[in-house]
């Protein structure tokens, strides 16, 4: 599961790391020291959408994982829609001259930016 944060103004996101999905259920050491060093107020999850916008395949089993997740960390859960997140994340990652080798472990906590970059705006009203 990739993992992003935003400063301290709520206005910019930032990719953190990636851990394994068993890690983040479990609340695990590596996920509760991410808590305990970002201290967020929101739990963003992204939300597998179909290109016409509707709930994906994978959307209702992603969706009770991330309450899972919130309900453990004792935090206020919201959704972002992640169409396309990890396409783009692969598309600015070979601009910066990764290879499909090297963006391993990258992709998913880009496009986990991406999507709370997109959250954070909307919510700021600045979304183009």
């Amino acid at each position: 599961m990739g993992i992003a944060v935003s400063d301290a103004t709520g206005r910019v996101a930032s990719p953190v790391k990636v851990l394994p999905a068993a890690e983040v259920l479990s609340h695990a050491r590596t996920f509760r020291r991410v808590l305990e060093d970002y201290e967020p107020d929101v739990l963003v999850c992204g939300r597998p959408k179909t290109m016409a916008g509707e709930d994906g395949p994978q959307a209702e089993r992603v969706m009770a994982q991330a309450r899972l997740i919130a309900d453990a960390c004792g935090l206020p859960l919201e959704y972002a829609d992640e169409r396309l997140s990890s396409a783009e994340a692969k598309r600015i990652l070979r601009e910066e001259g990764h290879s499909e080798r090297s963006m391993r472990g990258k992709v998913d906590m880009v496009a986990a930016s991406l999507f709370l970059q997109a959250w954070l705006d909307a919510r700021d009203g600045t979304e183009i």
